[in-house]
């Protein structure tokens, strides 16, 4: 696995809700940033890791219970930012569907625009599929890091993340 890939899912996993599970598998996690071999891309994994363990359980579920299930403004539904109105978001869940369907994956039980979920499935198919698919997603992961910079949330950290893999693999540096 190439640290593109390997970034993508630990971005996922981080982006996932902090539950019991969540927690129980949070070292295993940190173990393979720590394997990450960007040095920048790894170090900032790492201190995300590092806020997280310096947060207590409670604060750090409440904190994203605020930010992506109270927020409409800080959510994890890329169709959701700058759409007109239902039929364009309709338009733009067929177009996240396609990108899943047509590398032979479904999502049965999550919205086919849902950040982690778009991160997993770039994480497993080709790169040159995944560089597609990061470069349709990019001005919207680009639009929810500027809302997390103007709210003063940590996630930006992980959005710049994300938008440096997908520079990278547009640039051919990852």
């Amino acid at each position: 696995m190439n640290d593109a890939q390997k970034i993508a899912l630990i971005a996922s996993f981080l982006l996932r809700y902090p539950d019991a599970t969540w927690y129980d598998e949070l070292q295993e996690w940190k173990g393979d940033a720590t394997s990450v071999a960007h040095p920048q891309l790894r170090q900032a994994l790492v201190e995300f890791f590092d806020y997280v363990e310096e947060t207590s359980r409670k604060e750090f579920e409440d904190q994203y219970v605020r930010t992506f299930d109270f927020s409409q403004n800080t959510n994890m539904y890329l169709s959701t930012y700058e759409l007109q109105g239902t039929g364009e978001q309709a338009e733009e869940l067929v177009k996240y569907k396609a990108f899943f369907l047509e590398n032979g994956y479904d999502l049965p039980k999550e919205m086919p625009d849902f950040v982690p979920a778009i991160l997993e499935l770039c994480a497993l198919i080709e790169e040159e599929k995944a560089k597609e698919i990061y470069e349709y997603c990019k001005p919207k992961l680009e639009y929810i890091r500027e809302r997390f910079i103007e709210a003063k949330l940590p996630y930006a950290f992980l959005f710049d993340i994300i938008l440096s893999v997908a520079n990278g693999l547009e640039d051919g540096v990852l």
